[in-house]
């Protein structure tokens, strides 16, 4: 029995409830990010007013844990190549915990500074790792809906810390916020150490000291039967790792594109994610209103992301992630030309939510899917850092745009541009999947 076949016994078959839960610890992890990168939001307004801070510090604040995750999903998705996604996650953790908790006690800009910086290393990481464990834990009919699951716990935990936070920040001060991260990292990292195997896919492809028991031992949770030996490693692969792998020949056309889908498609996201409350009250809307808009575009958004991850063993998913990319497109384009008045603003929010994360979601599914497993995280994490600069430059060039006097339709038309362009990216992939020899194949899932 090979590599394959064995990756292809496991995931071909109905879930077991071990690997129900490995996804269930995994979308848990998301949630605990999602609530410690948006710590600092939360806290924002009561330590600017202990601290005096002025806009450029609390500007470096926030953008500390950002650069973080962009350093981490980079730099340190490898180790999970190199070392074990199991032996990552719980890296990862003990970061986080560290910088949630020693936040809390933190005395100045300089200090949360650096902690937030650490806080966002173990985030940018983790995300990368737990998107390849779910993809290797589950089922190949649910694999997308699994990853789709994993990345809407991120919104998830978000909504659900500012709720925390609003109850915590009225009755015990700013600091409880990053206790609760820290305890709640603490509380993870021990039902990781406990709980979690280490990925089979990893073990097979790396080798490490003892990976035969370590498999058999995983086999005999998952409800197969032990194997008597290794299966034979692929001498190409073995002779190559991380980078090498990803820029080799037969993958480098691949990786690039999938770095500039989500570079292309962050651009556009996180334009809409930044700049639509705001513009919600520019046109006319309250405060509240245009907080109500940003509430009900992310509900819009978990739907979508859970009904493509849903369907794509239906229709495809580059297809499908291509073809939410081109509606995403159009609801924008449609947004800056219809009338500044309450309802048709806040429905076309409902509608561009819904293929916007429906996208993220895509993304991240076709992310696991483009790598093989032994660079698996690393090429992940690349494609997040990419998005991470995307993601960067989207509400700044927006912001260059509106304050240049473009109109309404003008600049949403533009913005919308970068989208536009990764449905194209998307669809080639699709293209060159189909199109790939089978030696190709063995490297790639079924991702069209």
């Amino acid at each position: 029995m090979s590599e394959n076949d064995i990756s292809t016994l496991i995931q071909s078959r109905r879930m077991t409830p071990f690997q129900v839960v490995v996804v269930g610890i995994c979308i848990v992890i998301s949630m605990l990010d999602g609530f410690d990168v948006l710590a600092m939001a939360f806290t924002a307004p009561v330590i600017t007013r202990e601290w005096a801070l002025d806009p450029t510090a609390l500007g470096a604040l926030f953008s500390a844990g950002l650069a973080g995750m962009a350093i981490g999903a980079v730099l340190l998705s490898p180790l999970a190549d190199r070392y074990g996604r199991r032996a990552s996650v719980l890296f990862c953790l003990a970061l986080m915990t560290v910088g949630m908790l020693l936040s809390a006690f933190a005395q100045n800009t300089a200090q949360l500074f650096t902690l937030r910086l650490v806080t966002g290393l173990g985030i940018g990481s983790v995300l990368a790792t737990i998107n390849a464990i779910v993809a290797e834990y589950s089922s190949t009919r649910r694999r997308d809906f699994c990853i789709g699951m994993m990345t809407m716990g991120y919104s998830v935990g978000a909504t659900l810390g500012g709720l925390i936070s609003v109850v915590l920040l009225s009755n015990y001060g700013w600091q409880s916020v990053f206790l609760l991260g820290g305890i709640l990292s603490t509380i993870l990292a021990v039902v990781v150490a406990v709980v979690m195997p280490e990925s089979v896919d990893f073990l097979l492809a790396r080798r490490p000291a003892g990976a035969l028991d370590r498999i058999n031992h995983v086999l005999r949770r998952l409800r197969l039967a032990p194997l008597e030996s290794l299966p034979p490693v692929h001498a190409e692969v073995s002779r190559r790792s991380g980078y090498r792998t990803m820029f080799a020949a037969d993958m480098r056309t691949p990786t690039l594109l999938i770095c500039a889908g989500f570079f292309l498609a962050m651009m556009t996201y996180y334009f809409l994610l930044n700049w639509i409350p705001k513009i919600l009250v520019d046109l006319g809307l309250t405060v509240e209103g245009g907080i109500s808009g940003s509430v009900v575009m992310n509900v819009a958004g978990v739907t979508g992301g859970l009904l493509l991850g849903w369907n794509t063993h239906r229709f495809g998913l580059g297809r499908l992630t291509a073809a939410y990319m081109v509606l995403c497109v159009a609801s924008v384009v449609v947004f800056g030309y219809v009338p500044a008045s309450t309802v048709p603003l806040l429905l076309m929010v409902v509608v561009i939510g819904f293929f916007m994360n429906g996208v993220i979601v895509g993304l991240y599914a076709l992310a696991a899917t483009v790598f093989p497993a032994t660079v698996r995280a690393t090429g992940t994490g690349l494609a997040l850092g990419c998005g991470r600069l995307g993601a960067t430059i989207g509400p700044f060039v927006a912001g260059v745009l509106i304050t240049q006097g473009w109109s309404r339709a003008a600049y949403f038309v533009a913005m919308a541009l970068p989208m536009l362009l990764a449905a194209g990216v998307i669809s080639r992939i699709v293209t060159m999947r189909n199109d790939a020899p089978e030696r190709v194949h063995a490297n790639w899932n079924e991702a069209h």
